[in-house]
């Protein structure tokens, strides 16, 4: 297939780029600056969603889409600003993709869209949430949505539309993982806040085994949870960080001080969280490389 990939410098497309290539797909991927159209076995177009720019004529060449790019959530504290930015980045880019697909003579087959669990909310405690669960009320909530239904144009053209809604990305090149390496490395890791909240979380290898199969399922459209089937709590999750790095776990980061130093981002992405599982992804048959936390870890933890 020939496919466009944005976002392809950020943590899951610098894994997903090497993996199309070597699965003998031809990669042209959108980028910001000029200063990265060079990259072995790609092509790359300039594109700017702030200004509207985007070449059209790529979109009626290429077979498929894929849309990772938006401005980083869990970086620094969440001001007016930097609000803005998160969603205008996720919205900008969407509707300017989605308008360039419904407006092409020749349309790609499937547009594949990441998206985010924060859709649920953080207000869910233990409720075991799917697909068809309700919209969370809280601002990460506010942006999935509007950043999902940015896309209509896309369905109303009749292109099938995937909206990857990703967990926490377990990866040691970067992401949340990364951010826990050191100081459990250094035996001050431990849970954060009361522990009791529920991580979503996903290997690196499945998110990607997912993308690569939302190309090729045509029974694959709407939202689908790319999350592991067996979420854990912060407590346990912490726990089994600790013994497969042969550390102890035993402090605590306090709530309030996490409030202090980033403000309404520590109550959306650490203090609070969703116990999300894939069922879409189970019914459609979709085996999981890595469905338990500490083999997961294991294969990133080198």
């Amino acid at each position: 297939m020939k496919i466009i990939v944005t976002g392809s410098t950020g943590l899951i497309g610098s894994t997903l780029v090497p993996t199309l290539i070597a699965a003998g797909h031809t990669v042209t991927r959108f980028v910001r600056a000029s200063s990265l159209t060079e990259a072995d076995g790609t092509r790359a177009v300039v594109w700017n969603p702030r200004t509207n720019q985007i070449e059209k004529s790529e979109i009626e060449t290429h077979d498929a889409v894929i849309h990772l790019a938006g401005e980083s959530v869990a970086e620094g504290r969440w001001t007016e600003d930097k609000k803005r930015r998160i969603l205008e980045s996720r919205v900008e880019s969407t509707r300017l993709l989605a308008s360039a697909i419904a407006e092409a003579t020749t349309r790609p087959r499937v547009y594949i869209s990441a998206s985010a669990t924060g859709f649920y909310g953080n207000e869910r405690a233990d409720e075991v949430l799917t697909e068809q669960s309700a919209k969370g009320t809280d601002f990460l909530a506010h942006v999935v949505e509007q950043w999902e239904a940015s896309a209509q144009p896309v369905i109303a053209a009749c292109v099938r539309c995937v909206f990857l809604r990703f967990g926490i990305v377990l990866s040691e090149k970067g992401g949340a993982l990364l951010k826990l390496l050191t100081p459990f490395k250094l035996g001050a890791g431990g849970k954060i806040g009361s522990g009791e909240q529920y991580m979503s979380w996903v290997a690196m290898d499945d998110a990607i085994a997912v993308i690569m199969r939302a190309l090729e399922d045509e029974s694959l459209s709407g939202a689908v949870n790319v999350v592991a089937p067996y979420p854990v709590t912060n407590a346990e999750f912490t726990e089994t960080l600790a013994r497969v790095l042969h550390r102890p776990a035993v402090f605590t980061v306090p709530a309030f001080a996490l409030r202090l130093a980033f403000g309404e981002m520590a109550d959306a992405a650490l203090l609070k969280g969703q116990r999300v599982i894939p069922e879409k992804l189970e019914t459609s048959g979709f085996k999981f490389k890595y469905p338990k936390l500490e083999t997961a870890l294991r294969s990133q933890i080198s």
